[in-house]
């Protein structure tokens, strides 16, 4: 058995990095942060940001954490050990950026961008957060198993659970809003800012509410963090502006225990091929 294909690992141990000493850093990508085949977009921008903030940290910076991840996916990653290159474009007193590429085989597969700096601690003047019960219904459905993009692998690091009442896909319908609501929490441990960036790209594509179903590739996915999350349940809302020949936009509000919004997302994918 392969080391991508052991045991589970809790997430925290999943996405660490391993320093050269040089501002690069090795990982593996893991099973049970995939999709199929697919190593998870969200768990990718929580490596490169795990990545930035190590550097920083190597470089003599204070301890910081992600504010905001913006990356481009260029060529599809394998499991397996991939590469992470740092770079530091901006160094401040509030925010400092650090480019990260994402390397596999010799090629860079995905190019992202970290703002890192101190998460806000105190109470927000403004919270216009999505109303979702604080926990998921009786009749929410677990994702695990097979799902019309491969292998839910990723129910093996966190529990996920769909209402059903947003996801006519579930029932074989063709012709509902491209909208879901969903819950999630890492297995072994408790969300922290890194889980948040996964959380934000957790959810099945919006357009299997259209009946497009397959892997919908990401082409760009930011994410911002807002806060640290208490511990819990996240709720997850996800929401669709608009599909055009294919490409579909994926906004994801996620809120804490506690009602507070933790983690915004936005993407642009491409809708799976008839």
């Amino acid at each position: 058995m392969s080391a991508v294909e052991s045991e589970p690992l809790p997430f925290a141990a999943a996405c660490e990095v391993r320093s050269l000493g040089d501002g690069t850093f090795t990982a593996d990508l893991r099973l049970e942060w995939s999709i199929g085949r697919h190593p998870h977009g969200g768990f990718l921008l929580a490596l490169a940001a795990k990545a930035a903030v190590r550097a920083l940290f190597e470089a003599g910076e204070p301890p910081t954490e992600p504010l905001a991840v913006s990356a481009e996916f260029l060529h599809a990653l394998a499991l397996g050990p991939v590469l992470l290159r740092t770079d530091v474009r901006k160094a401040g007193r509030r925010t400092t950026v650090v480019a990260v590429s994402i390397e596999q085989r010799g090629r860079s597969c995905v190019e992202a961008r970290v703002t890192a700096g101190r998460l806000p601690l105190r109470p927000a003047a403004w919270n216009d957060a999505p109303a979702l019960p604080p926990e998921p219904p009786a009749s929410a459905v677990a994702l695990s198993g097979r799902t019309a993009e491969g292998l839910f692998h990723l129910a093996k690091g966190c529990d996920v659970r769909v209402d059903p009442a947003t996801a006519g896909f579930l029932a074989g319908r063709r012709d509902e809003p491209p909208r879901l609501r969903l819950w999630a929490r890492p297995r072994h441990s408790e969300p922290d800012p890194f889980f948040l960036l996964v959380a934000g790209d957790l959810n099945p594509p919006v357009v299997f509410n259209l009946g497009a179903t397959g892997w919908a590739p990401t082409v760009q996915l930011t994410s911002l963090v807002r806060t640290r999350p208490h511990p819990g349940w996240l709720r997850i809302q996800v929401d669709c502006r608009a599909v055009h020949e294919g490409w579909f936009d994926s906004d994801a509000v996620v809120v804490d225990s506690h009602g507070r919004i933790v983690c915004q997302a936005r993407q642009l994918a491409l809708a799976p091929l008839p």
